[in-house]
Order: structure tokens, then C-alpha cells, then sequence
């Protein structure tokens, strides 16, 4: 047998990693979309049971999902779908008011015509996608626009550390928008954020994010303080 044999995963093992990464991406869209919501148990035999399979890739859909953060597994409960404090939230957003709008000056004095165009196709998108109610869009394409307007600021260590927020927020920027109904207000600013820069204003365009990043903080606390006292 050659060297490279021994390397070769062996089929069942294949078969099991390809059945668990399709486990784990719808897994991951139902938690995203609010159908398992913060604080749900995922059994590893009733999945098992649901998608027919057995628990070996269960198991390993469940292991991709805990690294991307979506899920804790804890001792004696199992898998449960992981969200976040109001506290949690409050040391979210004031990072992200102290690093974007810093990061937006330095990024925005660089962004091409091209990278304005790409702005310009995210909005639209953005837009369609609210208006749609693709709830499951809304914080990727809320993620990319953010990370696009910031991506020329050469400050690599903060780009990774507002990414890794802004990753955090993907559900609650959802929620936000979905409780709130404030859609046409954040899809606003976007485009007003952009078109400031594109005019070379940019001190009133990171003025702009700063407010903008304000406003979704405070409303989104305000939801979680009144499912709180409910």
C-alpha cells in the first residue's frame, strides 16, 4: 500500500463528514432565522431521528456549530443554542462605536470606484432583501457592508476584532430589525452613510455610522430588557 493510502479518509468517514457538514448548515440556518432561539437544547437522538441518520455525524455537525459559536455544549445538557446578555450586548456596540467609525475615516479617503460600485450593489441588495423579509440575509449583508466600508483603514488587528463583533450581531441585528420594524430607517443610513463618503465627507460619514451603530444599540436593548421583564 502507498504512502498516500494511509492518508486517504476512509469512505464511511467521508460519507459521515459530507452528511454532517449538510447537517450543520441547516442546523445553523434554523438557528439563525429564530426557529431554535436562544436557550434551546438540541438532542443529539432526536436529530439523529429527524434527519434519519445516526448520531455520528449528528455529532460532528454539532462540534462545527459550537466553533463557530452558535451552540455550547455543556456537561449534563448537552448542545444549546448559545445567545447573549444584555450586558453582552452593551460591551458589543460600545466596541463597535469606538472602533468603526475611527477605522471608517482612515478606510474611506481609499475606497475606489469599483469598491463604491460593490457598496452600491450590497445596498441594493440589502434593500431587497428587507423589503422581502429574507430575515437570514439581513445580517450577512449588514456584516459585509460594514466590513466593506472599512476595509481600506490598514488596521488589520482592529478590521479582524470588528469583524468578529459584527459577527456577534448577526442575530441580534436581525431581531432588532424584526421587533422594531425600523427596516427602512437602517436601509437609509446605509445609503447615507455611502453617499457621504462617495462626496469626500468624512467626518459627518463617520459621524453617521457612530449615531447609526447607537440607534440599533439602543433599540435592540430595549427589546432584550423588555423580554426580560416580561
Amino acid at each position: 500500500m502507498s504512502p498516500a493510502a494511509h492518508l486517504r479518509p476512509a469512505p464511511d468517514r467521508l460519507v459521515h463528514k459530507t452528511v454532517a457538514a449538510a447537517v450543520a448548515e441547516s442546523l445553523r440556518q434554523r438557528i439563525l432565522t429564530g426557529e431554535f432561539p436562544a436557550g434551546t437544547q438540541l438532542r443529539q437522538d432526536a436529530l439523529a431521528e429527524e434527519f434519519g441518520i445516526s448520531r455520528i455525524p449528528i455529532r460532528e455537525a454539532l462540534l462545527q456549530l459550537e466553533a463557530t459559536g452558535l451552540i455550547k455544549i455543556m456537561p449534563h445538557r448537552g448542545a444549546v443554542v448559545s445567545g447573549l446578555s444584555v450586558e453582552e450586548v452593551e460591551d458589543i456596540f460600545t466596541l463597535r462605536v469606538q472602533l468603526e467609525p475611527e477605522l471608517l475615516a482612515l478606510s474611506a479617503r481609499r475606497l475606489s470606484q469599483a469598491d463604491f460600485e460593490a457598496l452600491h450593489g450590497l445596498t441594493e441588495d440589502y434593500s431587497a432583501a428587507l423589503a422581502a423579509g429574507e430575515i437570514l440575509r439581513w445580517g450577512e449583508l449588514n456584516r459585509r457592508f460594514h466590513l466593506d466600508l472599512l476595509q481600506h483603514a490598514e488596521r488589520p488587528r482592529s478590521l479582524s476584532i470588528v469583524a468578529g463583533l459584527l459577527q456577534d450581531c448577526d442575530r441580534p441585528t436581525r431581531l432588532q430589525l424584526s421587533a422594531s420594524g425600523d427596516v427602512a430607517r437602517a436601509d437609509r443610513e446605509h445609503r447615507e452613510i455611502l453617499g457621504l463618503c462617495e462626496a469626500g465627507k468624512i467626518d459627518a460619514a463617520a459621524d453617521l455610522l457612530r449615531r447609526h451603530i447607537e440607534n440599533a444599540a439602543q433599540s435592540l436593548i430595549a427589546i432584550y430588557r423588555r423580554a426580560l421583564s416580561a
